[in-house]
C-alpha cells in the first residue's frame, strides 16, 4: 500500500513540473504565432520558382556567337 502512496506522490511532482513549464512557455511567447508555421510551406515553392524564373545576366551575351 505504501508503494500507491509513493507513485502518487512522484506523479503530482511530474504534473506539477509539466504545469509550471507550460506557463513558462506561455508566458515567453512560445505559443504566439499560430499562423505562419502553417502556411509557410505554401510559400516556400514560390521563392524558389522565383529564383529560377530571374534570367541569367549577360546569358544572351554568352549564347550569339
Amino acid at each position: 500500500m505504501s508503494v500507491i502512496y509513493l507513485l502518487i506522490s512522484i506523479s503530482i511532482v511530474v504534473a506539477v513540473f509539466f504545469f509550471f513549464a507550460f506557463v513558462r512557455a506561455v508566458k515567453t511567447g512560445q505559443y504566439d504565432d499560430d499562423y505562419t508555421p502553417s502556411v509557410r510551406m505554401l510559400f516556400d515553392d514560390e521563392l524558389v520558382k522565383k529564383v529560377k524564373d530571374e534570367p541569367i545576366p549577360n546569358a544572351e551575351k554568352k549564347l550569339k556567337p
